[in-house]
């Protein structure tokens, strides 16, 4: 879509929205090549890859702008979606959509199982569109560090669907912590024991002799994407795919984004030098393709700016929170949520942008009186991405933030199959120094027939 003369294509000017750059919000219908053109200013093009489930939430959650075209490859799950919106063109291979219809897609949605996050998003980046995945952003550490800088060159404007990042709660925490309401903080002990015992599938390894037929529904070989070739499995789709490893993450990669956000964001953790995990009812040589039903990891951040060291402590499954000495003893540990443990106190809450987040003991919150806001506040995530779009900003858990995030839960992935060991990591290197077996699990290779 280009204009006449020296006039400004919405092309150009959506793809160059990532930039940071002061932009137009109201850019006459004229310049953009006549009648039926439409503005910046008005509604974007946009795209769906993986729309049921949260795949759904996602393309309704930006409803208000045009839904052109719906990929998924399970007609069953996502018939709910696609009926909804009947003008919307539907796919069933996201790169044929994307090829068929470039030049009439401005954004991308991607709600797909975990395996296939980066693959979707780096096709759409390749062809200059903006993306909102849902987390964790991607199924590797390598896939992550090549979204990044792939977001980058394309200028796009991007976000993971963390969606408490955009709470005002968590801006409150940072504020607090910032203002120095608990001290220097020197712990984080994170907890999520959410939907039981469904992450973890040691005890269903057994079923995986049982045949099963494919639905007629479910194109298989596009569900398994880059994945190594399987047989179909009801237990694997359409629900419980985070808890089997070649195509989730487990309860780590589907809470931590939510969990340790605040603490991530208010201390600036960035990468951990070292990573340890403990493990119960798990043996990595028979348990490997499930992720344990508990699991204790701690994470040491070096020293950065004015703050000191920190370790982060997450609980998983079954493995309990300890009670730390500044919260009551009346008063229970979150079971899926977060303490932040300073030199004069702590802060505890819950998941999903610090839900409920309260100093403690009770008596410092009550005493305290909170800093004015520093953070600008946001309306909600996905219109968060939608205005920093249209002005030409960075979006507040955009790949490199959120990713950065999901590489912290994809290396206690890692450490998981190495329990009992520090893992030392240069994140700069992106590679183990002390085990080279780790190192492997950095970049597991494609299926032939896909690449990144």
């Amino acid at each position: 879509m280009k204009a006449s003369g020296k006039g400004l294509s919405r092309r150009r000017f959506l793809r160059g929205a990532g930039t940071g750059a002061a932009v137009l919000t109201i850019v006459p219908r004229h310049v953009l090549g006549g009648p039926g053109k439409t503005a910046p200013s008005d509604k974007l093009n946009i795209a769906g890859i993986g729309v049921g489930g949260r795949g759904a939430h996602d393309v309704n959650a930006v409803a208000g702008e045009n839904i052109v075209a719906l990929c998924d490859v399970d007609e069953r799950r996502a018939g709910g979606t696609f009926k909804k919106y009947p003008k919307a063109r539907r796919f069933v291979d996201f790169r044929k959509m994307l090829d068929e219809m470039h030049e009439g897609i401005d954004a991308v949605v991607v709600g797909t199982p975990d395996h296939t996050h980066a693959a979707a998003c780096m096709a759409a980046l390749k062809r200059g569109k903006h993306v909102y995945c849902e987390k964790p952003l991607a199924h590797s550490i390598h896939e992550i560090r090549e979204l990044r800088k792939a977001a980058r060159a394309a200028k796009a404007v991007t976000q993971v669907g963390n969606q408490g990042h955009s709470s005002g709660r968590i801006r409150s925490l940072c504020e607090w912590v910032r203002d120095g309401a608990i001290g220097e903080v020197t712990e984080v002990h994170a907890a999520c024991n959410a939907f039981g015992g469904a992450y973890s599938a040691v005890d269903k390894l057994d079923r995986l002799k049982e045949k099963h037929d494919v639905p007629k529904e479910l194109d298989w070989d596009l569900w398994l994407g880059p994945a190594r070739r399987q047989a179909y499995h009801p237990m694997y789709v359409p629900t419980w795919w985070r808890a089997w490893m070649p195509f989730g993450t487990g309860r780590i990669g589907d809470w931590i984004c939510h969990v340790v956000d605040p603490a991530f964001w208010a201390l600036d953790l960035d990468a951990p030098t070292a990573v340890k995990a403990e493990t119960k009812g798990y043996d990595p040589k028979k348990h490997a393709q499930v992720w344990p039903p508990a699991v204790k990891l701690t994470y040491q951040f070096p020293a950065k700016g004015k703050r000191g060291p920190v370790t982060l402590y997450w609980y998983d499954g079954t493995w309990p929170m300890p009670h730390p000495p500044c919260l009551e003893e009346k008063r229970n540990v979150p079971a899926t949520g977060a303490i932040l443990i300073g030199k004069t106190g702590g802060i505890t809450h819950g998941s999903h942008g610090a839900g409920g987040a309260r100093l403690i003991p009770e008596r410092n919150m009550r005493d305290y009186k909170p800093p004015e806001p520093t953070i600008p506040r946001v309306k909600g995530h996905h219109w968060d991405w939608l205005d920093a779009i249209r002005k030409g900003r960075a979006a507040g858990s955009s790949f490199d933030y959120g990713g950065r995030l999901t590489e912290l839960a994809l290396l206690g992935v890692i450490a998981v199959r190495f329990p009992g060991q520090t893992l030392q990591w240069d994140a700069e290197k992106a590679r183990f120094t002390n085990c080279s077996e780790a190192n492997e699990q950095i970049n597991p290779p494609y299926r032939k027939g896909w690449k990144l």
